[in-house]
């Protein structure tokens, strides 16, 4: 995989994904705020005559981000541009077509691009075909199990010393997640918040456990280690479904931030 240029100054990545669906419910899954919201980011849209104009996407404190809809072609095409992720960088634009294959099931082709004269920014792109594909098996666990179901989303994030193998190794080990395999069920042992489920994908670079919840609520689960520069994060995505969603996750968030907190405090030097 590598980024593809072109003479106009185009640069873009490819991703492709395959999920259960017709057409026209994948494009409800990615092209809708509700839907993104289930299994990506919380997401709200900007409407102007019955479409979608602006699209806003809360990766967290401080880092919400929005771009401007440029094609909306239900349910083939949806495409958007907005600021690139690092300060300074071309507008990046992000495309999702929905192609329908044989058996049931939609590939979702993902691309990614930027217009530049150098490479000087080609890391944005090279990060996001690094990142998709963990991406695209949530939105799959989605459509497979939790399909139009309403969503509530829980993020925690904590630094963490040390490298990000560190990082993994601790969180596994307070979590008795080494060694697990898809397949498995899995509960949190006792002193971590109640969770239990069937654990569906195990990933060791970047680290990750997904784990489709049961309990506290029917969900999904995404344990890993993210990097940014020198920091390292420990951490936690879940999406809760069903009637109950909203008051899992409001019950659920503060009871995960202490965990956290107790067992990743903030590495001495990063005290604000």
């Amino acid at each position: 995989m590598s980024v593809k240029q072109e003479a106009s100054g185009r640069r873009s990545i490819q991703v492709d994904i395959e999920v259960p669906g017709t057409p026209e419910e994948v494009w409800q899954a990615i092209a809708t705020a509700p839907g993104i919201s289930s299994w990506f980011v919380p997401a709200e849209f900007e409407m102007e005559g019955g479409k979608p104009v602006r699209v806003t996407l809360d990766f967290g404190p401080g880092m919400k981000s929005t771009s401007v809809v440029k094609v909306w072609d239900p349910p083939r095409v949806f495409a958007r541009e907005g600021e690139g992720w690092v300060p300074g960088s071309p507008p990046l634009g992000t495309e999702f077509r929905v192609e329908a294959r044989p058996g049931g099931v939609c590939v979702v082709r993902v691309v990614q691009s930027l217009f530049a004269s150098t490479d000087d920014w080609d890391g944005q792109l090279t990060g996001a075909e690094e990142g998709w594909p963990g991406i695209g098996r949530i939105l799959r666990l989605y459509l497979t199990h939790f399909r139009g179901a309403g969503s509530a989303f829980l993020q925690v994030m904590a630094p963490v010393s040390g490298t990000a193998a560190d990082a993994w190794a601790g969180l596994t080990r307070a979590l008795a997640l080494e060694g697990v395999v898809p397949g498995r069920r899995w509960a949190a042992p006792a002193g971590v918040p109640a969770q239990e489920g069937t654990v569906e994908w195990v990933e060791q670079h970047p680290y990750g456990v997904l784990v489709r919840l049961d309990r506290p609520g029917p969900g999904i689960a995404a344990f890993g280690t993210i990097e940014f520069g020198d920091t390292v994060l420990a951490t936690l995505t879940c999406y809760f479904y069903g009637d109950h969603a909203a008051g899992t996750a409001q019950r659920e968030t503060p009871r995960w931030q202490a965990w956290f907190h107790e067992h990743f405090p903030v590495p001495q030097g990063r005290q604000s």
